[in-house]
């Protein structure tokens, strides 16, 4: 019986190969049968042959109904695209009381009000957030330290939520804070208004403290764990969510940093490599470290807390949650570093306190040191059309489309990974980049290749644990 080969990619191993299909739908398929596959020898009551059948890989009959159901779960993969932006970070202020030693941006002296973000230039933020057609809006305050122009914030909040009454969209709002200038008249105020904290901790408070110092004290751990559990006690104990960076110190120590997650009452983590903008990239002779050095570290700590979770203690890793949300089911995800076309501007945009429009933070990062190849423009000077419909972010969007880009085209891996053409400028000064010699390609390689070998095993408790990640229940729920 003859049969059709529909769309797939393929990666060789020794005795085996892994297919996968457009939309992420995979199989380990024997070498001598992937021979006969692609030679249309392969037998119709063979297991392969129901496989592939299965997976959308070949079709027998009714090729018109295999590829309309595939389309359907294409659609259903990019239907971000269907939402345009929806994250919106807003640097209030590039002021800070902080120190830390991996710094992103060009922050300032924390007296210098000349970069504070004043009410004209928030007003048209607002103005340009509430054209964007997204039904949902995530506001996100960002700085330096945001809490230093706590009144700015404040303002954004209120005419956020007035234009809303007409507007009825699902909107939040998140400050991104070091927490430690939180105080109770801030937290009673924004109580009353839909506003989760994101801070950052970045292990145990040797570690946290040698990574994250003030700008006048050397010991910001016991402050900012005291302002955790301050927030908490005025917006809920879910209301505050944490981000660790690995520097070079935090090698050979995630489970102490894991546990310290879990000591102050997280549920989850997201062991994050280090990002080579600002002081990180200008430091990174000490701070950096060869990425199979993370990767290695990363499998030792994922393997920490799946040990967590086979103990019946409900612990997530964030990056491989979002990966394994991207393998095992027909969802895309709101991880805009992992999105085909890029989530540049499309998916979440950033605000810089001067009105600036920039398609990423790492975009605005590059800006602070003097390039502003990635600014689309100003909100004071520019339509909101300008901005998000014009030329030159079309362009840079060109250059965002995994689909088309040499290597990632014919990766197998590529439904569940994406491409950044700001990270492929700053890492290797071509917007398009070059996959063998790429760092985040490298990591996000290593990372889904890791999850894939443990989903290989089909091992029944692995496989509860992961889908209780992707559904962030504990396995008993």
């Amino acid at each position: 019986m003859s049969y059709q080969i529909l769309p797939y990619r393929f990666e060789r191993f020794d005795d085996e190969v892994f297919m996968s299909n457009e939309v992420g739908e995979y199989l380990y398929l024997p070498s001598d049968d992937f021979g006969k596959f692609v030679n249309h020898e392969l037998k119709p009551d063979s297991d392969s042959y129901n496989t592939l059948k299965s997976k959308q890989i070949i079709s027998d009959n009714n090729t018109e109904d295999v590829l309309e159901m595939l389309s359907i779960k294409y659609r259903t993969k990019k239907h971000f695209l269907t939402q345009f932006t929806s994250l919106h970070m807003i640097v209030v202020s590039l002021r800070c009381n902080s120190n830390c030693s991996y710094c992103q941006v060009s922050k300032k002296d924390i007296n210098d009000l000349n970069f504070d973000m004043d009410k004209e230039t928030a007003k048209n933020v607002v103005d340009k957030i509430f054209e964007s057609p997204s039904p949902n809006i995530k506001i996100e305050f960002q700085g330096g330290e945001p809490l230093l122009n706590f009144e700015i914030i404040k303002f954004i909040i209120e005419k956020a939520e007035w234009k809303n009454i007409f507007k009825k969209k699902n909107l939040e709002f998140v400050i991104c804070t070091n927490l430690t200038l939180m105080d109770e008249k801030m937290l009673k105020w924004l109580k009353g208004h839909k506003v989760y904290i994101s801070t950052s901790i970045d292990g145990p408070i040797e570690l946290h403290d040698k990574n994250r110092p003030l700008y006048n004290s050397e010991h910001s751990y016991e402050e900012v764990v005291g302002k955790i559990n301050l927030t908490r006690k005025y917006l809920g104990n879910d209301s505050v969510s944490a981000l660790m960076t690995t520097t070079s110190f935090s090698l050979g120590n995630f489970p102490s940093i894991i546990e310290t997650y879990r000591e102050l009452g997280f549920n989850s983590i997201f062991l994050r490599s280090l990002n080579p903008y600002g002081f990180a990239k200008r430091d990174k002779h000490f701070l950096a470290y060869p990425i199979e050095k993370f990767l290695e570290n990363y499998k030792q700590g994922l393997d920490y807390i799946i040990n967590l979770n086979l103990q019946g203690i409900y612990f997530a890793e964030d990056f491989a949650t979002i990966l394994l949300s991207r393998i095992l089911t027909p969802f895309s995800t709101g991880f805009v570093d992992l999105q085909s076309p890029a989530g540049i501007a499309i998916a979440g945009v950033i605000y810089d306190y001067d009105g600036d429009v920039y398609v990423s933070d790492e975009g605005r990062m590059l800006a602070s040191v003097g390039d502003k190849k990635f600014r689309i423009g100003n909100v004071k000077d520019n339509s909101y059309q300008e901005i998000f419909n014009g030329d030159y972010l079309h362009s840079l969007l060109e250059y965002s489309v995994a689909e088309s880009l040499p290597q990632c085209s014919t990766c197998a891996y590529l439904p569940y990974c994406g491409a950044d053409p700001v990270r492929n400028y700053n890492e290797q000064g071509d917007l398009i980049g070059h996959r063998p010699t790429s760092e985040i390609c490298k990591k996000n390689m290593g990372v889904i290749k890791h999850l894939l070998s443990l989903l290989k095993k089909n091992d029944s408790n692995l496989n509860r644990i992961f889908w209780s990640w992707i559904l962030r229940k504990p396995i008993e729920e």
